[in-house]
């Protein structure tokens, strides 16, 4: 049904509509339930890329933290470092810094 979901959005409002980016969001976290990491990043990085052309590239911390989790999930650290840090950079920049320390693990 995601799929099928993606499909029709992408015929009835373009492969780059905000919208799709949704459908993208949803088919990549069937994805990742079922462990298809490796399925889910692409998909990911795709409505990340729509997010970003049509919010900016500093506009949207949830997408390129959910990237940054799926390249982490396949042991991925060098492509995952960059997207989390973005998206902790968005998230410091609209909330600003975090002045508390986390409790110890």
């Amino acid at each position: 049904m995601c799929r099928r979901s993606l499909a029709i959005r992408e015929k009835a409002l373009g492969p780059d509509n905000p919208d799709t980016a949704s459908s993208l969001n949803s088919l990549a976290a069937l994805l990742e339930t079922k462990g298809d990491y490796v399925g889910a990043e692409p998909v990911l990085r795709r409505a990340l890329a729509i997010r970003e052309k049509h919010w900016g590239r500093h506009q949207t911390p949830r997408q390129p933290e959910q990237s940054g989790g799926a390249a982490e999930d396949q042991g991925d650290y060098e492509g995952a470092e960059p997207l989390l840090r973005r998206a902790l950079a968005i998230r410091e920049k609209t909330l600003g810094p975090t002045t508390q320390t986390p409790p110890p693990a």
